[in-house]
């Protein structure tokens, strides 16, 4: 249905009004937060919220020192923003849907892009891949996310989850990779040739390999790792 009057339209799209869990799906690319404390949030998600909320960009020290490093050498690829207070937060990234995880001392990496909202009970670090850094336009960067509570992450349209098996690697394009298990170390693959320098190949000279027992979550779409730009 495409038409509406604007009683209809207002029923049809109108916000849930019951609280349940702290992380909820308003729609499949809007997350609300029901806050009571708390939450940390990709910076600029916010779209609208209800109550009493503050909301502070992430400190130089907030994390500690450890953290401002990565942070200078991801270049804020990961800036964060602390959203505090009591009401309903919505949040949302580029139109991207979104997919919630309740770790239960678990952990999951998430590329720097992908990652949207987590509780503060998460802890949580960050990870340059320095082989990367050479090959692509600032390297690759991803958070790691370990402990008990929420993580929303976002894809481009619908994910793919693809199980990685002892001798039986998985390869991906870094631009299409969204997450992946904790435990997993992926390893860069580049096939450069003579045809690839003179703009000839086929467009997929770096690739990450995954080795061991988990899983890889993919996105059918090529996002820039550095900007969250599609790329070229």
């Amino acid at each position: 249905m495409s038409k509406y009057s604007l009683n209809e339209f207002i029923q049809s799209t109108k916000q849930d009004e019951q609280s349940n869990e702290f992380f909820e799906l308003e729609t499949p690319r809007i997350l609300e937060v029901n806050l009571q404390d708390l939450v940390w949030a990709k910076m600029g998600s916010m779209i609208s919220y209800t109550g009493n909320i503050k909301f502070e960009r992430e400190r130089v020290l907030e994390h500690g020192l450890g953290k401002m490093f990565k942070k200078a050498l991801t270049g804020e690829g990961t800036a964060l923003m602390k959203a505090a207070g009591n009401g309903r937060l919505y949040l949302a990234d580029q139109g991207k849907k979104i997919t919630i995880f309740d770790l239960n001392n678990e952990s999951i990496t998430v590329n720097g892009n992908d990652l949207l909202a987590f509780e503060p009970s998460i802890e949580w670090d960050i990870n340059l891949m320095r082989k990367m850094a050479g090959m692509m336009s600032g390297g690759l960067f991803n958070v790691n996310l370990r402990g008990r509570g929420m993580v929303a992450i976002t894809s481009h349209y619908e994910p793919l989850t693809l199980l990685v098996k002892p001798g039986q690697p998985v390869i991906t394009d870094p631009n299409a990779t969204v997450a992946w298990s904790g435990h997993l170390e992926p390893e860069f693959r580049t096939d450069i040739s003579f045809r690839t320098l003179l703009g000839r190949g086929s467009g997929e000279s770096i690739q990450m390999e995954f080795s061991g027992d988990g899983f890889v979550i993919v996105q059918p779409f090529e996002e820039g790792v550095s900007t969250g730009e599609p790329s070229s």
